[in-house]
């Protein structure tokens, strides 16, 4: 319904609680209605005693994440809901002039960890965690504080306002008061969403994830086409979007029977940063608090993978997360139960007890400068704090940025620059096809995949018909997660290759479940392969050598595919400096392949080795190794194969043509033992 501003002051004024969205140009919905607290993301009120559906408005703190077992510093941050009674839309016009206008003076402002320290914490990060395999790229977070002596509910409105006015780009603008706590924001960035009707086949949701990285801070005056030039050659940047892109992904295959399809990449233009993103879609049948909870949270103010991040996050952030890096999900009735819409909580100022606390957290990667770094966290700092007016704004960029009546120059709409345009599209000629285009009957990857049966030859025996996803239909895969959800694609595209596919936890794959399955595929994870204290490692060397001694199907991959090396007497050893979103162009048993890898370990021969025999048993493994380095790419021997790097990461150009090759080695009976 449409109603008068007048609304929105009786609101103001009752004390009740309250929510302001601005998803369009045009209006402001107002959401009034009662606050509940609940444990889990399963008890969100979705519906009342009656069973009658409901609108509720989720505030997800980062805690949530010990529902999926993961680490964090807990600090008890409700799971707080406000159940919807009344769900207004004003014009944005008119909520502007209702809402207060006068600056609100900051006191004692600053970081909470000094810059200094900070770029100390950037350099163990990078050093410590990402040096040792623990993972590809983290977010660690500082706070910028401040002491605000005004009301907190005017102070919130005067910081609306002021993101209505002067921010642009934003998906959600937002604030929500509820007892003791106030957030007001302008989240870039859309975490998931699921969307009933078309193309959604009834009964099911579209789901978008909307993987967000690199930012890139104006200078004064605005962005224009020459400075961004620059960002967007930024190999730092341009890998840091293909990590996030492969971890949402992850995701994604855990929630889409489709696994998901990638378009983009775009711009995300707003006032003082510009970043750069992609679309991922896909189908599910999962109720929406399920989904919300495997994709819980995104890796882009996480890292990767995502439980490794929570363990470092921990070991390095020296507070709780509060509800930075959370979601504010609000699930509105429909057709097929509740839609989602659920935006990232960055960009946001939270207001508790008079102490205004802005989060900001930097992506480390294995390319981060610490003095880049600490730049980043003050450039989205002063995005925030310069969108609500807590300090001076770049007068010339918001005139650029906001005033259609701008000369044509000054106007950005850079995406359209026919050179931004080319670096943009460029991206995308380095990925893999298969998470780019439709898939199934008659697609590219379906073509590719054709292509790569007929190049190996016969795949199975007894198979109904040589690379057709019915020849594997009899087939099952076991998929052994070792802390990496990068099984959740390799299972996708085993299910595309035609395999009944089952994941399981390292320490939920039984012996049973290992002898039973067709083939095992063995998955990456982090740490280091030597580490026989570690319980997943020690776990997943039994399951590896175990398969490989009975001469059972296997595959390993990454983490296993070392481990694997390692049973054949093959060294392991860390690498000068670690492959992490790494692409690659090898030779894999004769197959140039465009691999994407992310190890900081690696199995090594001397440079020339393509073969080792064992001295007791006379068995051959072949090996495809660098032929300078002697890093170990691949492996196959009787009833195995392995490989380094991750097949089914939008890096692998080449990666389902490379697993179907390799598959069909470890099922082929011609190489089977005995």
């Amino acid at each position: 319904m449409t109603a008068s501003p007048t609304l929105l002051e009786a609101t103001v004024r009752s004390g009740e609680p309250f929510a302001l969205i601005a998803r369009d140009a045009d209006t402001v919905e107002l959401l009034t209605g009662d606050v509940v607290d609940v444990d889990l993301l399963a008890d969100i009120p979705l519906h009342d005693a009656s069973a009658a559906p409901r609108e509720v408005l989720a505030l997800v703190p980062f805690r949530q994440v010990v529902e999926r077992g993961f680490d964090c510093h807990d600090d008890q941050a409700p799971l707080r809901c406000l159940v919807v009674t009344a769900h207004h839309s004003l014009p944005r016009a008119e909520v502007l002039a209702a809402l207060p206008a006068e600056p609100v003076a900051l006191a004692d402002a600053g970081f909470d960890i000094p810059d200094e320290e900070y770029a100390d914490i950037v350099r163990t990060v990078i050093a410590d965690e990402i040096g040792r395999g623990e993972g590809a790229n983290f977010v660690i977070r500082r706070d910028f504080t401040a002491r605000v002596d005004v009301d907190p509910l005017t102070a919130g409105l005067t910081w609306f306002r002021a993101l209505l006015e002067h921010e642009r780009g934003a998906y959600w603008t937002f604030l929500v008061s509820t007892p003791g706590h106030l957030a007001v924001g302008a989240s870039p960035e859309a975490h998931v969403s699921a969307q009933s009707g078309p193309p959604a086949a009834p009964g099911s949701t579209t789901v978008t994830m909307n993987p967000i990285s690199g930012t890139f801070r104006h200078p004064a005056g605005g962005a224009t086409a020459d400075t961004l030039t620059e960002f967007l050659s930024s190999t730092k940047e341009t890998e840091e979007l293909f990590m996030v892109v492969d971890e949402e992904l992850k995701m994604m295959s855990a929630v889409c029977s489709d696994g998901g399809r990638i378009t983009g990449p775009h711009l995300k233009e707003m006032s003082r940063l510009t970043h750069t993103e992609y679309m991922l879609r896909g189908t599910s049948t999962m109720d929406p608090r399920e989904i919300l909870r495997e994709t819980m949270f995104a890796p882009t103010v996480t890292g990767s993978p995502m439980q490794n991040a929570c363990t470092v996050i921990t070991r390095h952030e020296r507070t709780p997360r509060g509800y930075y890096s959370g979601v504010a999900a609000l699930f509105t009735p429909s057709t097929s139960g509740h839609d989602l819409d659920a935006p990232i909580l960055i960009r946001t100022a939270y207001l508790v007890d008079g102490r205004l606390r802005v989060p900001v957290g930097a992506t480390l990667v294995r390319h981060s400068d610490p003095d880049g770094e600490v730049g980043e966290t003050h450039g989205k700092a002063a995005g925030v704090l310069g969108a609500i007016g807590a300090i001076p704004r770049d007068e010339a960029a918001d005139r650029a940025a906001l005033d259609e009546d701008a000369p044509a120059a000054e106007r950005r709409a850079l995406a359209d620059d026919p050179q931004i345009a080319e670096l943009l599209a460029a991206r995308n000629q380095r990925l893999a096809p298969f998470w780019l285009n439709p898939q199934g009957p008659g697609s590219p990857s379906e073509g590719a995949r054709h292509e790569g049966a007929r190049h190996e030859g016969a795949r199975h025996d007894s198979s109904p018909g040589e690379g057709s996803p019915g020849e594997a239909a009899a087939r099952t895969a076991l998929v052994v997660d070792a802390e990496d959800r990068f099984t959740t694609m390799l299972a996708h595209q085993l299910r595309h290759l035609g395999f009944a596919v089952t994941i399981a936890p390292w320490h939920a794959a039984s012996d049973d479940a290992v002898d039973a399955a067709d083939v095992v595929v063995a998955g990456p994870g982090p740490g280091d392969p030597r580490d026989d204290a570690s319980p997943r490692i020690a776990r997943m060397r039994e399951i590896v050598a175990a398969r490989k001694d009975a001469g059972r199907p296997l595959l390993a991959v990454c983490l296993s595919h070392q481990m694997l090396a390692d049973t054949l007497g093959i060294a392991l050893g860390p690498l000068a400096a670690p492959h992490q979103g790494l692409q690659k162009e090898v030779d894999v048993f004769g197959h140039p392949a465009s691999i994407g890898f992310y190890n900081t370990f690696t199995a090594r021969v001397e440079p020339g080795t393509t073969a080792r025999v064992d001295p007791e048993t006379g068995e051959v493994t072949e090996i495809a190794a660098d032929p300078a380095s002697g890093d170990v790419y691949a492996l196959r021997g009787p009833g195995y194969a392995s490989i380094q790097g991750h097949l089914e990461s939008i890096l692998s150009r080449d990666g389902l043509e490379t697993l179907d090759r390799l598959l069909a080695h470890a099922l082929s009976p011609a190489t089977a033992r005995g």
